[in-house]
């Protein structure tokens, strides 16, 4: 086919139009296969899914094309050369056959690890290119991958340049190339919103299937537009007299129980372990044994049986066991700017004359951790720090955790020399892609998949715990040792409860005799928790319970990026769900005991209840009254 100049301004557009528009048709064919286990395989479900998606996928092409008409209908400006008018045009070909494999690749990276298009999390990782590139490095055959990319990419492009002709001629004038500008901005701006806007077109019981319909550039920028979700405008509120009946007091003094016997220890270290899902333990039903010490330790502690992480990241966890707040939409307080000078657990901590530190293995810029604590009253103590031992071996993410609690045990010798009493929350990082730790330590080799990082995560913990027991210091601390998140909560459903599921351990031999407690509980509840344990009373304004007090009731908070999740025991012993979402979307769910969700009607009590609650905390975090004054 030939095209004569005077039309050369419409070739790039054109051809960014075909070819994304392929691109991303083969990319959900591929996902298909990739995520054929995940997928409800029947025609009313996957037909959908390929229909929908095509027409997303045209509605982003073509604004996608429009971004280019505009530039290249201002560019076109006279009659080149033929041979650099040539080389020209097959760099571009090539530059946007590259880039549009580039984008491809990478949504089949993201589905491997999230099991979804891209989403809030793929905005953030934007933010820390360092970390992610450095991820994928260590994670995949480089020269691999984009000696593949390059191959392919200049396939097509020799079939494009060879099979589409364009001959140099004439220019346009100037109108005419003003008004194709003009139709590039409508395509792009019009049509662009329309393609966001159609992500959720489709409303399957199944969640991959749901994700498969999007498009992947579309979904990263909705994500990116709703990055910050305000809680009044996108969720279900109530009318005030409504929600002041029953929501939350806040503060309660009434959720102050401190025992009456409480402990004094020197040092609280709590330990949050990367991704540790209830699920890879022998105590939950797990048949490799990856965890044998941890199961072993849950015997001769406090063990919460049945609690359910906030969230699905490190920063909810992180969020969940610092300032013990129900989570919220969007982004997590530690990732916000204002966070600073908030009720936390090491500021009660500190009228107990404990010093806060937080201790990660990686650099804490990551996820706007340093600045978060450190903002809180926290020290920091983080990989740029660390010694030069402990930091001999290391991936993106951080240094091995056994080199982590050598530096822990470093600084512990010294607070307790120096008469400090120490808290410190410890956050791990073994347990991530690309799952490498140093050789020797476990019967699993390094770098061969997930269950070898627990193991060694499950063996560095017990090596720290085995070591600390060396020391004076070891009678008088309070070991928690708690998940961040799971591992993954990927699936048919968007917020499975069984996958929130996490381990968590208050140990400390001479003070705590063992117990397992049953009861329904979450995250945030544990920093309560730990305070009453200690006698310290905090006003009653956290959100979590005293697990250890008088009646806790059995309830957890769940977040994934947008949808809120208030999860209940149900007389039947199954649990019912009440799931908030954006465009105030309100629905319920029963749960039974495989985590499988069947859509029920709602009761006004339990709705209104829900409701109110996180509205409560909206209030409150929004409101600025969880800043200490």
């Amino acid at each position: 086919m030939k095209i004569n100049l005077r039309h050369q301004a419409w070739y790039l557009p054109v051809l960014a139009l075909l070819l994304s528009w392929g691109f991303s048709t083969l990319t959900r064919i591929g996902l298909t296969v990739f995520a054929w286990s995940t997928l409800d395989h029947s025609i009313g479900e996957l037909l959908p899914a390929f229909l929908y998606g095509a027409v997303g996928d045209l509605l982003f092409a073509s604004a996608f094309a429009g971004f280019l008409l505009f530039f290249t209908s201002l560019s076109h400006t006279g009659r080149p050369a033929v041979w650099p008018f040539r080389a020209k045009r097959g760099l571009a070909i090539f530059a946007l056959s590259a880039f549009l494999l580039f984008v491809a690749v990478s949504e089949f990276v993201f589905w491997n690890e999230f099991g979804a298009r891209f989403n809030f999390v793929a905005v953030d990782y934007l933010l820390y290119t360092n970390e992610v590139i450095g991820n994928i490095r260590e994670s995949y055959s480089m020269p691999a991958l984009l000696g593949g990319m390059a191959l392919a990419a200049g396939l097509v492009s020799l079939l494009v340049f060879r099979y589409w002709k364009l001959e140099a001629g004439q220019s346009l004038r100037f109108f005419p190339r003003l008004g194709m500008a003009a139709l590039g901005i409508v395509l792009f701006y019009v049509v662009g919103t329309q393609s966001l806007d159609y992500a959720n077109k489709i409303n399957s019981q199944n969640l991959a299937n749901q994700e498969l319909s999007h498009n992947g550039p579309a979904s990263f920028l909705l994500a990116s537009r709703e990055n910050e979700l305000d809680f009044k405008r996108y969720y279900t509120t109530l009318p005030d007299k409504t929600y002041q009946a029953n929501a939350p007091a806040w503060p309660d003094p009434t959720r102050d129980q401190p025992s009456s016997k409480p402990l004094n220890p020197k040092h609280v270290v709590i330990i949050e372990i990367e991704s540790l899902s209830a699920s890879f333990m022998s105590s939950y039903g797990n048949t490799d044994n990856i965890t044998p010490h941890l199961d072993e330790l849950l015997n001769h502690g406090v063990w919460f049986s049945n609690l359910y992480a906030t969230g699905t990241r490190t920063v909810r966890g992180l969020e969940a066991m610092s300032a013990g707040l129900p989570p919220l939409p969007g982004e997590s307080i530690v990732r916000q700017s204002e966070n600073k000078n908030l009720y936390t657990l090491g500021s009660m901590l500190r009228t107990k004359s404990y010093q806060p530190m937080f201790m990660y293995g990686g650099y804490g810029y990551f996820d706007n951790m340093n600045a978060y604590f450190s903002g809180n009253g926290y020290a920091i103590s983080d990989r740029n720090n660390f010694s030069k031992e402990n930091t001999a071996f290391a991936t993106i993410w951080g240094v091995a955790d056994e080199m982590l609690f050598n530096e822990a045990i470093k600084q512990l010798d010294t607070d307790s020399k120096h008469g400090v009493k120490r808290f410190m929350h410890i956050m791990t990082t073994s347990n991530h892609r690309p799952y490498t730790y140093p050789e020797g330590r476990i019967d699993i080799p390094s770098k061969t998949g997930r269950n070898g990082a627990v193991k060694y995560t499950d063996w560095a913990i017990h090596n720290f715990l085995e070591e600390a027991k060396k020391k004076p210091w070891f009678d008088d601390t309070l070991f928690v040792i708690v998940a961040d998140h799971n591992a993954s909560v990927a699936g048919k459903i968007s917020l499975p409860p069984n996958k929130y599921i996490i381990p968590a351990l208050f140990y400390a031999p001479k003070m705590l005799p063992p117990q397992k407690i049953e009861l329904m509980s979450s995250q945030i509840d544990l920093p309560p928790t730990i305070l009453a344990m200690l006698g310290i009373k905090t006003k009653g304004v956290f959100f979590g319970q005293n697990l250890l007090g008088d009646n806790p009731e059995p309830r957890a908070y769940l977040v994934n990026y947008q949808e809120l999740g208030y999860l209940t025991p149900t007389p039947d012993g199954q649990r019912h769900l009440t799931l908030l979402g954006p465009k105030k979307r309100l629905e319920n769910y029963s749960v039974n005991s495989d985590g499988d969700l069947t859509k029920v009607p709602g009761d006004k009590g339990r709705d209104d209840k829900a409701v109110a609650l996180f509205q409560r905390v909206d209030e409150v975090f929004n409101g600025g009254k969880y800043v200490q004054h």
